[in-house]
């Protein structure tokens, strides 16, 4: 079973790469982040045309998660269901079988000082208990999804510079942190212990690729019967160097049946 994340930065700007890479890598099930569309215009006959099942939920311009997956999922589910907003084109979850499949796109915070760094902060809290809430350690359950969040100072190029940034501030990597602490394995940090791997590379910065300047914000999370079968997980960088690519790429695992 091979599962993907990929924040696409708007669906119908790379619908060409992602139909190409669909058939280039074969996934089982592919989870999208910021595909930044309303629902009435999402390309739907395209992907399905890539023979892929597509749900999805989004909104003009900002946000927009969906899960495309070879078999049509059971169930799915969208948006923090504990009374608060339900931020729904921010989480979807699948279920396929006993595979529970939860993508988010947690808020990025903007600024420190800003009412979306607070409500960040606050939406970490609320993913914890929906996971204490629908979940146990023993379901098949993997979380992805651009989580906005470098957890460990390997995880952005330059962790000394970034204290107050809202990717790295002490608040939200402790809201991260009490989030895996449910019961989830880093499946990437499983097979590759070492720095120097990122998964977004900010436009904002000349050849940040080139020079290895960027963060692992993206991430495939799973709880321990499903990280028990993790065979690989690799971030698969050549679609950052194609022309009008995403600022994130794609981070890839597979998983043992069974």
């Amino acid at each position: 079973m091979k599962i993907a994340t990929y924040n696409i930065n708007s669906i119908r700007s790379r619908l060409e790469s992602l139909t190409a890479w669909l058939a280039a890598n074969q996934p089982d099930i592919l989870c999208l982040q910021e595909t930044k569309v309303q629902d009435s215009e999402f390309p739907l006959e395209a992907v399905k045309a890539t023979g892929y099942h597509v749900s999805f939920k989004g909104m003009k311009a900002y946000n927009g998660v969906a899960i495309l997956s070879r078999v049509k999922p059971d169930e799915i589910q969208l948006g923090l269901d504990d009374g608060g907003p339900a931020d729904e084109p921010r989480l979807i979850r699948a279920r396929f079988g006993d595979l529970h499949v939860v993508n988010t796109y947690v808020p990025q915070g903007r600024d420190i000082d800003h009412e979306m760094f607070r409500y960040k902060v606050e939406w970490l809290k609320r993913l914890r208990a929906y996971f204490d809430r629908h979940f146990t350690v023993k379901d098949r359950l993997v979380w992805v999804g651009d989580l906005n969040v470098a957890i460990q100072p390997i995880d952005v190029y330059n962790p000394e510079q970034r204290a107050k940034h809202v990717c790295y501030h002490a608040d939200v990597r402790t809201g991260l942190s009490h989030c895996l602490a449910w019961g989830f394995e880093d499946v990437f940090r499983k097979f590759h212990p070492e720095g120097g791997h990122y998964t977004f590379f900010d436009y904002r910065t000349i050849d940040s690729l080139g020079k290895k300047q960027g963060w692992r914000i993206d991430y495939i999370l799973a709880s321990p019967p499903l990280a028990a079968r993790a065979k690989t997980c690799t971030i698969d960088l050549e679609p950052r160097r194609q022309p009008k690519a995403s600022d994130h790429t794609y981070m890839v695992a597979e998983f043992q049946p069974g």
